[in-house]
């Protein structure tokens, strides 16, 4: 069976999770409608990626 030859302590437990934790979303304003846009993803609003336009534009957001 199985058995960890020595107990792990907080420290290295804690040190080897502090990489698990769940990063908060990065939104960056958009220069044609001013509207948060996480970057490298198409402006619903105005349906425009990098300067040019890709979608129709949508008024119910």
């Amino acid at each position: 069976m199985a058995v960890p030859r020595k107990k792990v302590t907080r420290a290295k437990r804690g040190n080897r999770r502090s990489h698990d934790k769940v990063k908060s979303a990065v939104y960056q304003e958009s220069a044609d409608s001013g509207e948060l846009v996480r970057p490298h993803h198409i402006d619903l609003k105005s349906g425009m990626y990098r300067g040019r336009q890709v979608l129709e534009p949508k008024d119910d957001y």
